[in-house]
This record gives C-alpha cells, sequence and structure tokens, in this order.
C-alpha cells in the first residue's frame, strides 16, 4: 500500500493536476501514437515481450491490452509470433517500422518535456523528480507482483 505524503493537500492536488497536464502535452506531441500504444510500445522496448503479461504490466484489462496489440499489429507496428513450448501465449516485437515510429515519437516526446522543466527553476531537479517518481512506480509494481504471486 502506498502511504500518503506528508505535503499539504493544496500541493498534492496541484502535482497531480499538474501530472495530467502534462499527460496532455505528451499525447499532443505523439500524433502517431495514442496514450496506450505508446504504454504498450514501451513496455515492448523494455523487453516484456509476453503478450499475457502487458496487462499486468500496465496495469490496464486485458481487453484494453488486446484491442490496442491489435491495432498495432493491424498497424504493422508490432510483430506477433508463437512462443516454443506454449501454444497459448504470445511473444510481441516493434516491427522495423514500428520501432522507427516508436523512436521518432518518444524524441519528440522527450524534446517537449526537456522544453517544459527548461521553463522552471530548477530544470535539472524536475526531470530527476520524474525519474525517480517512475522508479517509484516500478517498484511498487513490482511489490504488488511478488505479493499477488506469494
Amino acid at each position: 500500500m502506498i502511504e500518503p505524503v506528508s505535503v499539504p493537500t493544496r500541493d498534492v492536488v496541484e502535482a497531480v493536476r499538474a501530472l495530467a497536464r502534462l499527460s496532455r502535452f505528451i499525447d499532443h506531441a505523439s500524433d502517431s501514437l495514442s496514450a496506450s500504444d505508446y504504454r504498450v510500445m514501451s513496455a515492448i522496448v523494455e523487453g516484456e515481450a509476453r503478450a499475457s503479461r502487458l496487462a499486468h504490466r500496465l496495469m490496464l484489462g486485458k481487453p484494453a491490452i488486446s484491442s490496442t496489440v491489435e491495432s498495432l499489429s493491424k498497424r504493422g507496428l508490432i510483430v506477433k509470433s508463437s512462443v516454443e513450448g506454449d501454444n497459448r501465449a504470445v511473444a510481441l516485437a516493434l516491427s522495423d517500422e514500428g520501432a522507427e515510429l516508436f523512436t521518432r515519437m518518444e524524441s519528440r516526446m522527450t524534446e517537449l518535456l526537456e522544453r517544459l522543466a527548461s521553463t522552471t527553476p530548477d530544470p535539472k531537479t524536475v526531470l530527476q523528480s520524474l525519474t525517480w517518481l517512475g522508479a517509484s512506480i516500478e517498484a511498487t509494481m513490482q511489490a504488488r507482483e511478488q505479493a499477488a504471486t506469494a
């Protein structure tokens, strides 16, 4: 369970709203990929090749993952293949076109984030804090996964 931070509620609310606005900025920078497309492709790039694990890793329902995977496959951005020894499992990989699009869109998103951070009083701390937040999210997800399998 995540413990609340001892920060005035107003600050936390403002942080949540800032993250929501940031998400919209990032979405606009990736006009060829939806947020779901990006999350699935990012997980594949990070090594999550099994379709059955994406829903859990991304904390999305299996229907949402299946729909996104099917859409990306039809667009030729990911390649599905069978997993040797497991007839039900499907492995995912980015196609060459998918890898190129992912790289281009992620580059646009990182440039946007760097520009936004550069307008703050301490750009390095903003980016470092987001990196720390990402690491905390990953650790929380791993802890949940370990608790679920224990």
